[in-house]
C-alpha cells in the first residue's frame, strides 16, 4: 500500500501518556486472564519499548528480543519478514511461558513469523546450541488492525489506520541536529 504523499495517510497518534495508560491495561488484560509468563520476548524494533513496559508492568525480570526487519518505511515493507541477528540467547528457557510482544500486528506477518517459529521450533539457538522448546507462548498488541494475518492474545486498541507512535514519529537523528527538531 505505498502511498506517494504519507501526509495524507490518515493516522492515529499514541501519545507518550496514551502509550502509559495502554500498557497498564494490556497488563491488567493479561494478570486477570489468569495465565502468567515466564518471560516477555519482544520484537524488535517496534516492540521493544511495550515488551519492557509490560514486564515492568507485570514485575518480570526476564526479557529477551527476536529482532525481525520487515518496514522499510511507512506502508512500505519487504516482501517477507526477516529474522536478523543478533539471535535471543535461548538458554534456561526450556518449558517456560513466552509472551511475545510487538508494538502492532499490522499485515501480521512479522508477529506470525515469530509466533509460528517460538511454538513450533523453538527459541532458536546460537551457534551449536539446539532450539529451546517453551511450554506455551501468548502475544500482546498495543494495536491490531482488521487485515492482520494473526489475532494476538492480547490488544489494547483495534484501527486500521497508520500509527504514530512517540517513539517512531520523528525522523532518525543525524550530526548537527537540534534537539526540538
Amino acid at each position: 500500500m505505498a502511498d506517494t504523499d504519507n501526509a495524507e495517510i490518515e493516522r492515529e497518534v499514541l501519545t507518550w501518556p496514551g502509550f502509559g495508560e495502554g500498557i497498564r491495561e494490556l497488563a491488567v488484560q493479561i494478570v486477570d486472564s489468569g495465565w502468567t509468563p515466564d518471560l516477555v520476548v519482544a520484537v524488535a524494533r517496534g516492540g521493544l519499548l511495550p515488551a519492557g513496559a509490560l514486564a515492568y508492568a507485570m514485575g518480570l525480570k526476564a526479557i529477551g528480543t527476536m529482532n525481525v526487519e520487515f518496514y522499510t518505511d511507512i506502508a512500505e515493507t519487504l516482501p517477507e519478514p526477516v529474522l536478523i541477528p543478533p539471535l535471543m540467547d535461548p538458554s534456561a528457557l526450556e518449558g517456560k511461558k513466552v509472551l511475545v510482544v510487538d508494538d502492532v500486528a499490522d499485515s501480521g506477518k512479522t508477529l506470525a513469523l515469530v509466533m509460528k517459529m517460538i511454538r513450533e521450533q523453538g527459541v532458536p539457538g546460537i551457534g551449536d546450541q539446539k532450539a529451546i522448546n517453551v511450554s506455551e507462548a501468548r502475544s500482546a498488541c498495543i494495536y491490531h488492525k482488521s487485515r492482520s494475518i494473526i489475532e494476538p492474545d492480547y490488544v489494547w486498541k483495534k484501527t486500521d489506520k497508520w500509527i504514530n507512535f512517540p517513539w517512531s514519529t520523528l525522523p532518525p537523528v543525524v550530526a548537527g541536529a537540534k534537539a526540538d527538531a
